[in-house]
């Protein structure tokens, strides 16, 4: 297969298979050399497929053989029209899978049938996966090439440990800049959004060089603005970065555009400050080298009216002109700009070229900014979310990548909370945690003091940059907020940073307004209300980490309470039930999410049951062989307390029951009582003793995994959680040692959560969803979380552990659940948000319950 650099063409293949020509010699292909096992080596299984597939008649074969492969890489392109498209298609982005089986590495072209597995992160890297079923699609233009197709898998599990040093079949696949199997496109995106520049293509090498002015003809921004419509040719600008946009990636299968991506820079010199667009494969080249502060000389740049729509940010000084009439285009070509950055030391004060002013102000300022308001922050993080995703409006496929962080700076108790959307910097956004100094410029306020709880918070622009420790050199540094907040940090020690800090975990904000009318003209969506019919549907199409908040209406008929540590076990032993069952072939992982509920029923139809057996052991022994089977492997085994002994007159003729489910009689008291005890952690109305087994479709989603429980951060195991929170890598990335598990990790939270189940309005559907109650501090000290509408929508920060406070989760537990009596065969509004955990692990969660006294 050609391996040649440059132009790709349009068509299957760049590098892939090398099937026979007589014309040439089988061991090498132009651009590449195919390499071969010898005698001594273990013959290679990909190389097997490939001459089964070289010697059958048809376009497909069945692996004779078919064995586990490592998954290296999944990587994600535009493929565009093909020739006989006639009717343009929407963005259809295509996946190349490297494999390797020990011997080769091989990169191949998943089927488009199986992009699902990669959108629910179920084919992914570090897996074991058998592959079935291949295919080979010739490239029409160039004689006996084509590449392997995967047409057919089973995902397994992710393995301990995978060698990177197998090479690859085709040394055409390590050519740089790495290049997709099919279509035009020169390079690879990011995995999971379009924002990132990923791959080899973004170059980092460009550097300051000092320039002769003496030739060099310079105009200034407001001469241009007067007379760029009656000139041809543009005389230089010399002008600082004052903001720089994210990347804008507009690429469509019809456009046949090698690199779409569009970015702005404001740019100024002493008349005024204007919009300059950097379009195609000048942002590959230049975006990373170009940095807010530097110096450019622009030369052979073109003029265009502006457009109308776009809002320029605010010029960093207020005195400089914001021209607005036009714009600066720089391109590859038409005509090809030059473009030079000026060493500071070169910059002369007679140029006159602005400042950069920024506008930090700190968390006590806050309150009292008004909304929209645009400020710059500094501080220290002491809460870092997971990584998730939101769907675009234009588009099903293209998402944005963003994450909840807290920043604190000394001057309140409270912290920013910052909803950070990807900004193009991966190697930051994908590298944060706790206890690390952060600056964060171009945020905007968020706020409604009119709802309650009162909104606040500060989110991400198209001009938002964001740094990380290590700011000498940065042009903030003489700040006097930074100065105060630098002084603030050294006045803190060690332990009281990583007391406060947490990282991940389900995060269930912005908090929902305190009714429902207010809710209502607060959301953007088609349809206000979903039907609990429609929730399954709802569920199966979110993808790997995309978070969505819908409303439905029905009745609370059980709650149920799980103490903190029986949560994480639970969760725990739940996913590795899971884990042993999941449908991961490409066939059966379509109904993934069924398959989800199926093992969740395990766990459930003792739940059914209010006298079950996780609250009630006394119980146990009444139960059947099979049940008790069941419960001893389920996911909630760590919690069967052992039950009293029995006479043999009350055992009767039934079998003896092992030792290991006996106890001593020094504890059987106990454990009664227990059994007592435990009497209020769960509800159950009456009417849901007469609908449960007559319902069409009962849905279990109420199971929280071990990442969905926020954990206190420690940081010298900053690289493992950094890694379990992010988004799923394209490339498998070793890991260091024997990697510890996220449920060794304590949890950030002293309480536990509820299982409620919702009946619908026509009794014929329900849903197990999760509540996790959260409360701030001050909650703490004036307990007035009495019920379950006033303990949701606090807050999201996590107390400080304090003494005499053991009591408080199972004191709380019991107030929510008498709370929620009162709501018996009451129709009450729910607000749920559904999370997509990837691997076929979804998660609902009760956010907030809107009862008839705050529908209105």
């Amino acid at each position: 297969m050609s391996g040649e650099l440059g132009q790709p063409q349009a068509g299957p293949s760049h590098a892939g298979l090398d099937l026979p020509n007589p014309e040439r010699n089988r061991a090498g292909v132009p651009g590449g050399v195919i390499r071969r096992v010898g005698a001594q080596g273990r013959r290679s299984w990909i190389q097997k497929v490939l001459e089964q597939i070289t010697d059958s008649p048809l376009q497909w074969v069945t692996p004779s053989e078919v064995v586990p492969v490592a998954v290296l890489a999944v990587q994600r392109y535009l493929l565009e029209d093909e020739p006989r498209d006639t009717i343009p298609k929407p963005p259809l982005y295509c996946y190349d899978v490297t494999i390797s089986d020990g011997v080769y590495q091989e990169k191949c072209y998943l089927d488009p049938s199986l992009n699902f597995l990669v959108y629910k992160n179920i084919l992914k890297v570090g897996i074991e996966m058998k592959i079935s079923r291949v295919s080979c699609l010739y490239n029409e233009k160039r004689l006996g090439q084509g590449i392997l197709c995967i047409d057919n898998v089973h995902c397994g599990d992710t393995l301990e440990e995978i060698s990177l040093e197998t090479p690859f079949r085709n040394s055409a696949h390590e050519e740089v800049p790495e290049r997709p199997l099919r279509g035009g496109k020169s390079h690879y995106l990011a995995l999971w959004n379009n924002e990132d520049p990923y791959g080899d293509i973004w170059l980092t090498n460009k550097q300051p060089e000092e320039h002769n002015f003496n030739n060099t003809k310079i105009i200034s921004l407001s001469h241009l603005e007067m007379t760029w419509s009656n000139r041809r040719n543009f005389p230089a600008l010399l002008v600082r970065i004052l903001h720089k946009s994210k990347l804008r990636y507009y690429g469509k299968p019809d456009k046949k555009m090698i690199e779409p991506y569009q970015t702005f820079l404001e740019v100024a010199d002493s008349s005024g400050t204007v919009s300059v667009i950097m379009w195609n494969a000048l942002c590959p080249e230049w975006y990373k080298s170009l940095r807010v502060g530097l110096v450019l000389l622009l030369q052979d740049y073109s003029v265009k009216k502006s457009y109308p729509f776009r809002m320029q940010p605010l010029p960093v000084d207020p005195q400089i002109k914001l021209i607005s009439t036009m714009e600066i285009c720089l391109n590859l070509r038409d005509p090809p700009t030059n473009i030079i950055i000026i060493p500071e030391k070169q910059v002369k004060p007679e140029w006159r070229l602005p400042k950069l002013n920024h506008r930090f102000i700190t968390r006590s300022e806050l309150d009292d900014m008004p909304e929209n308001h645009i400020c710059d922050v500094i501080g220290i993080l002491v809460f870092v979310g997971r990584v998730q995703r939101s769907k675009k409006k234009e588009s099903r496929e293209d998402f944005w990548s963003y994450r909840w962080i807290h920043i604190a700076d000394g001057t309140s108790e409270q912290p920013f909370i910052v909803e950070l959307f990807s900004t193009s910097q991966p190697e930051i956004f994908e590298n944060i945690y706790p206890m690390t100094y952060f600056v964060c410029t171009q945020l905007k306020l968020v706020r409604n003091d009119a709802q309650v709880p009162k909104l606040l918070y500060l989110t991400t622009t198209n001009e938002s940059r964001v740094f990380l420790t290590g700011h000498r050199g940065q042009p903030y540094t003489n700040d006097i907020k930074v100065k105060n907040f630098i002084h603030w940090i050294k006045t803190r020690t060690d332990s009281e940073q990583v007391r406060t800090t947490v990282i991940g975990g389900y995060y269930p904000y912005p908090p929902v307004p305190e009714t429902f009318s207010k809710y209502s003209s607060s959301v953007k969506v088609e349809s206000l209300l979903t039907a609990i019919s429609e929730v399954r549907k709802e569920i199966e199409d979110l993808q790997y980490r995309e978070q969505k908040r819908i409303a439905i209406q029905g009745i609370i008929t059980v709650i149920k309470y799980i103490p903190h540590a029986s949560a994480t076990e639970s969760a725990s032993g739940s996913e590795t039930l899971r884990n042993a069952n999941r449908p991961s072939t490409s066939q059966a992982a379509r109904g993934e999410n069924q398959s989800q509920e199926r093992d969740n029923n395990k766990r459930h139809q003792d739940d059914d049951d209010p006298m079950g057996y996780q609250y009630f052991p006394a119980t146990y022994e009444s139960l059947s062989p099979t049940k008790k089977k069941r419960i001893l492997q389920g996911p909630c085994a760590k919690l069967i307390p052992v039950p009293q002994p029995e006479t043999s007159a009350q055992r009767g003729n039934r079998p003896e029951v092992p030792n290991i489910f006996q106890c001593r009689e020094s504890t059987s008291a106990g454990i009664q009582g227990k059994a007592r005890k435990t009497i209020s952690d769960r509800w159950e109305s009456p009417l849901w003793r007469e609908k449960k087994f007559g319902l069409m479709d009962h849905l279990h989603y109420s199971c929280v995994h071990p990442e969905s429980i926020p954990r206190k951060f420690i940081f010298e195991q900053r690289k493992f959680l950094t890694e379990q929170f992010n988004s799923q890598p394209a490339k498998y990335i070793p890991p260091e040692g024997r990697p510890p598990k996220l449920e060794d990790f304590k949890s950030a939270r002293s309480l536990g959560h509820f299982e409620v189940t919702i009946l619908g309005l026509n009794h014929e559907i329900a849903i197990d969803v999760a509540f996790l109650p959260m409360y701030s501090p001050e909650d703490l000290r004036t307990s007035q979380i009495d019920t379950l509408l006033t303990c949701m929508n606090y807050s999201c920060v996590y107390p400080q552990e304090t003494p005499g406070n053991d009591r408080l989760p199972r004191a709380l537990a019991g107030d929510i659940i008498k709370a929620v009596t009162k709501l018996d065969k009451v129709r009450i509004i729910c607000i749920l948000d559904i999370c997509n955990l990837g691997n076929n692990k979804v998660e609902v969660y009760l956010h907030k319950i809107y009862s008839p006294t705050n529908t209105s």
